[in-house]
């Protein structure tokens, strides 16, 4: 049975957004309770961050990415919110952000937040291809840190247009240095994707899948573990159970991906 703690998420919503239930979901069964608040209560003081530990940036396409992927989204939090923000960061708190979630903190400068200081250094941009990648990629951990704890790797899903990780070489250099690549892009035998697709879907910049803030407190992931939590949601499922079977092995009920979140969920139970 899983933990439940006192500490409780925040899953920002808006129009656009569509992995609000989904987040939902994978907190509660990792042991964490969570609200859904429309990002307008927010700015209307119908609901305080304060009250919160984790708040989650979910996938989406938040106001039709009209103006760039996640920037319309970011830019009504910089405007109306970005007080309270940085108050959440200064204390014990984490932020979470999923694919759009991803290209919010991006557009915030969550990530990488180089000493505590929040220019735009990064940008998810289209994708190499052209096109919308809707497919499961691998992904294996690339530091020791609170969200990748116990985990080999990640089988989940993108779906993505603007997933292709960028930045200047010095910034490159600088997230390599201090170990803030959280997630690579890796071959079904968890080797180096080596920027060749499918394994790296987007072209993104050293195979770079998720990030973290220099402080560790916030990761920015382009994949999306809640769409893949029970063993029957991965895309290859059917072989791995009749594998499992001929071995005398039991099927499991969850996938490996729930450890993601149960990561993020055990920090505040330290």
């Amino acid at each position: 049975m899983a933990r439940a703690y006192n500490a409780r998420a925040l899953i920002m919503s808006g129009y656009g957004i569509n992995s609000e239930m989904e987040t939902a979901e994978a907190l509660m069964r990792a042991g964490m309770a969570s609200d859904i608040v429309h990002i307008n209560d927010l700015i209307a003081g119908e609901k305080t961050l304060s009250d919160y530990r984790l708040m989650v940036f979910p996938g989406g396409f938040s106001y039709g990415d009209d103006t760039g992927a996640g920037n319309a989204y970011a830019n009504r939090v910089r405007n109306n919110l970005w007080s309270d923000v940085k108050e959440f960061l200064a204390g014990d708190n984490l932020v979470l952000g999923i694919c759009n979630g991803f290209q919010i903190l991006a557009n915030l400068g969550l990530v990488p937040a180089f000493d505590r200081d929040y220019p735009r250094e990064i940008a998810l941009m289209p994708n190499r291809k052209g096109v919308l990648e809707c497919r499961f990629v691998t992904l294996k951990p690339a530091a020791d840190n609170l969200w990748t704890k116990g985990i080999s790797h990640l089988y989940c899903p993108v779906s993505h247009g603007e997933g292709n990780f960028s930045c200047s070489e010095e910034t490159l250099k600088r997230i390599e240095r201090e170990n803030m690549v959280a997630f690579r892009y890796c071959r079904d035998d968890l080797s180096p994707a080596g920027g060749e697709y499918p394994y790296n879907p987007n072209g993104a910049l050293a195979d770079i899948a998720g990030v973290t803030s220099a402080d560790g407190k916030v990761l920015g992931l382009m994949p999306h573990p809640e769409r893949a939590m029970e063993f029957v949601n991965l895309y290859d499922w059917p072989i791995q159970k009749e594998r499992l079977k001929r071995e005398g092995k039991p099927l499991p009920t969850e996938s490996m991906n729930m450890r993601f979140f149960r990561n993020v969920v055990d920090y505040f139970g330290r």
